[in-house]
């Protein structure tokens, strides 16, 4: 009598789902390759993607604008490509291996210095000043050919102590006390907390970045993809971006 009381009992347990007959897919990778001065802006915005796209992993690699396109250029697997410039993007577009890039964001140039500016530099001039320990972006980074223009336009000629292959090691010389002074974006000056400080470039000396991100055509996932281009373009990406700097497109 007990024994068919129980397979009874067995009977509606497995029909309620009391063992997981198709257990959740995993979620799908979304690879974006990201300029190095977007490393706190979009890892926020992709969480929040996530959030909205459980179904999606977001996957962030931060580089120089630069290196990210020529690893694109030579098959590296991403889905997506946001620059800190559209001169990188471009060479994308040229190549094919884009679909319409779109501008999300803008930016601007500072002096990054360490904190208390003990050295006392008030602007892209005291750069000059013999003994000053600067480093820079390299050639072909944005940050390093904004700041080019930005001390050409400044009349100011320096040899930088080392050029870095991103913005982000840039403000790490300087935090570490390797660099007395560094030219890098609003942005980083603020993404470096209390351990840097920043000297404002007047207008006339500045440069503005655009910021252009856009879908691989041959990524392995288009279709999210262009999901998260159109969140990073929403109303609700800008404002992420706000809040860690950025100008509006």
């Amino acid at each position: 009598m007990k024994r068919p009381a129980l397979a009874l009992l067995v009977g509606p347990l497995l029909a309620c789902g009391g063992v997981a007959a198709n257990p959740a897919p995993p979620p799908r990778d979304l690879d974006v390759f990201a300029a190095a001065s977007l490393t706190a802006s979009f890892t926020a915005l992709g969480r929040s993607f996530e959030k909205s796209h459980p179904q999606v992993r977001v996957r962030l690699s931060f580089a120089g604008s630069s290196t990210l396109a020529q690893q694109i250029l030579q098959g590296a697997a991403a889905d997506v490509f946001a620059s800190a410039d559209t001169a990188n993007m471009q060479k994308l577009a040229g190549a094919g291996a884009v679909e319409t890039p779109a501008v999300f964001a803008r930016n601007r140039l500072e002096i990054v210095v360490q904190k208390g500016n003990p050295k006392h530099v008030t602007g892209l001039r005291d750069l000059a000043q013999p003994g000053l320990l600067v480093v820079l972006a390299g050639p072909g980074v944005p940050a390093g050919d904004y700041a080019g223009q930005a001390l050409q336009k400044a009349g100011v000629k320096l040899t930088p102590r080392s050029q870095e292959q991103d913005v982000k090691t840039v403000v790490s010389k300087v935090l570490l006390g390797e660099a007395d002074a560094g030219i890098v974006y609003v942005t980083d000056v603020g993404a470096a907390g209390a351990g840097v400080e920043g000297v404002p470039i007047p207008e006339r000396e500045n440069v503005t970045a655009s910021y252009p991100i856009a879908v691989l055509k041959q990524g392995p996932d288009a279709v999210d993809g262009r999901a998260f281009q159109r969140f990073v373009l929403s109303a609700e990406g800008a404002e992420v971006l706000a809040a860690f700097g950025f100008l509006g497109p």
